[in-house]
């Protein structure tokens, strides 16, 4: 504020001539929000602490507290406020007593809102959508930032879409203090339709600009819009090969037809090297290290490699990933290493693999022809040794408000594969699993979340011929809570053993305290069987802890398996698909 900097600037003046220093506190009386306002800004408050305040600068502080309390009041709406203060001596301290009388507050009482240019006369419908989310309606109290905001808010919208170089040419707020009212007038220029040219990529070193060209998903001539730049932003950052991307489209009218897309990548280094500790309810500690080299060839060829080390759960995976093709597809080749020892079961799986796949904004692709070898070993009866190559389909929707703390939408999961006998598979078989995860937000914070899981392998005779990592267990956590890890399915002699058919479901409901913090209560049923008829079907209900990180959702629950009479925690971080 100009007057706490002229202020500041008299001080050193003044206090050569103070002959002594003033020990005082503030007590505001006032109306709480505007009381807020004058805690955080007035001069009086702001030097409360000063232990070098003179006789002189306090009482110019005093002097002046009526002037800042219009000014600061004018903020909110109140042009007439009534201001007393009085200073009360309580021994050695002096205690001034601001009271202050805010009066009528000034309302919105008429909006003037024009746009001018090609939006005028192309876009009516749009004009009558930005009039309509005004954010400083008639009947509204007028606030300073709120005038601020509606103005910053249409001209952000307005340029959001098609119109990059619209202006806020002209704008007014006519107070009329006496009759509290408050006129605004606001007049944007739409400018010229944008339109969106080629991509002009800069930054690449080791890698080629043809991984950003090939996973662009704009059109050359479709309108300019924020959200589909960033929608490219996301398709390079998806890739290995780029930490940092900004993306400048030129707001100069004269380029608005085909305007140049201008991309500056940085590169991630060619190697990676990734650890980790941690711990999870399922599988228990583990430690989890990878590798990755980004440029085998010097034609960004990716090899990664990942071993995961678990309590319950052993994993390794090697592969070897092309660069995206001309549409968007990579095409990888894999082998990896699975291996469980849960619910009396050693289960053990070499699965080597062929993958082409495609990962838009919203949706994710997958064709598959993959190999397994797979080896069941349970306490007691008899192992199992199966083979099996399995051509599949994978796809995935994302259609979400957010997608690391999503409250609206939802995400659907699909697969299909099968095997034929006598080609590389001991039995014939088809496989599908399907997965729907809801969000439905419940008022302004609260959430709940609906989630349904299905799968079948469908043979003739028994599933002793096909792969267990083909079979389906169910239990432990994003399964049914209060059931260990994997241990609903086909008991054989105390052992669990997988099985033809899957299905769960769950109802959770958020309540949450704040941005960060929340609680859940939940009810998760289903079964593992292989018989559709007459299975059984397991519950389990409990409650929780929820945590917006840094890095992801964090989930602390406590699940209570009602058919087996037993209390199991449950900890999860990050979204499940």
């Amino acid at each position: 504020m100009v007057l706490a900097i002229a202020l500041c600037a008299m001080f050193p003046a003044i206090a050569k001539v103070a002959a002594a220093n003033v020990a005082y506190r503030v007590e505001i009386d006032a109306p709480a929000p505007l009381a807020g306002l004058l805690k955080a800004h007035l001069d009086l408050v702001r030097f409360e602490q000063r232990t070098d305040l003179g006789k002189e600068q306090f009482d110019y502080l005093l002097a002046t507290v009526g002037e800042q309390v219009s000014q600061l009041a004018a903020t909110e709406g109140y042009f007439s406020p009534v201001t007393h203060a009085r200073v009360e001596k309580v021994g050695a301290l002096q205690v001034v007593h601001i009271e202050v009388s805010p009066g009528e507050r000034t309302r919105v009482s008429d909006v003037l809102l024009r746009f001018t240019g090609p939006i005028a006369t192309q876009e009516p419908g749009r004009v009558a959508t930005l009039e309509s989310k005004w954010g400083m309606p008639v009947g509204q109290p007028f606030r300073q930032d709120d005038w601020s905001k509606a103005k910053d808010d249409t001209l952000y919208a307005l340029q959001r879409y098609r119109y990059h170089a619209a202006r806020l040419t002209f704008s007014q707020a006519r107070i009329e203090p006496d009759r509290h009212r408050a006129e605004l007038d606001a007049e944007y220029d739409s400018g010229p339709a944008f339109t969106l040219g080629k991509l002009h990529v800069t930054g690449t070193r080791r890698y080629p600009a043809s991984i950003v060209e090939h996973v662009n998903p704009l059109h050359e001539g479709e309108p300019y819009s924020v959200d589909r730049l960033l929608e490219l932003q996301r398709q390079i950052q998806n890739t290995p090969y780029f930490s940092n991307v900004i993306i400048d489209v030129p707001s100069d009218p004269a380029q608005a037809s085909l305007a140049p897309v201008n991309v500056k990548v940085t590169e991630f280094p060619t190697q990676r090297v990734q650890a980790g500790v941690g711990y999870a309810s399922d599988t228990g500690a583990h430690v989890l290290g990878r590798y990755g080299y980004n440029n085998v060839f010097g034609r960004a060829w990716v090899f990664s490699s990942q071993a995961n080390l678990e309590q319950q759960r052993q994993y390794g995976l090697v592969s070897l990933a092309m660069p995206p093709d001309a549409k968007a597809y990579v095409n990888s080749v894999s082998t990896s290493f699975n291996r469980t020892t849960v619910e009396g079961v050693d289960q053990r799986s070499l699965q080597i693999g062929l993958k082409r796949a495609r990962t838009l904004d919203k949706y994710d692709w997958a064709y598959t022809l993959d190999f397994y070898r797979d080896e069941l070993r349970p306490d007691t009866g008899p192992r199992f040794l199966n083979h099996a190559l399995v051509p599949g389909f994978a796809w995935t929707r994302r259609n979400v408000d957010d997608p690391i703390f999503p409250r609206r939408g939802n995400i659907i999961s699909t697969q299909i594969g099968f095997g034929v006998k006598g080609m590389l598979s001991d039995q014939s078989f088809g496989r599908v699993y399907g997965r729907i995860r809801q969000y439905v937000p419940i008022g302004q914070r609260d959430l709940m979340i609906l989630r349904t899981e299905f799968g079948a392998v469908l043979t003739h005779g028994s599933n002793d011929r096909i792969p267990a990592s083909l079979l389906f267990r169910a239990g432990g956590n994003d399964s049914i809570r209060g059931y260990g890890y994997q241990s609903i399915g086909l008991n054989q002699d105390g052992s669990v053993l997988p099985a033809k058919y899957l299905a769960t479901g769950s109802i959770e409901y958020q309540h949450w305290l704040s941005h960060q913090w929340g609680g859940a209560i939940f009810w998760d049923l289903g079964t593992a069987s292989d018989t559709l008829q007459g299975a059984k079907i397991y519950n389990g209900v409990g409650f929780g802890v929820r945590w917006r990180s840094p890095v992801g959702p964090v989930n602390l629950d406590l699940g209570y398996g009602i058919e087996r009479h037993q209390f199991r925690p449950n900890i999860s971080l990050g979204v499940a698909f």
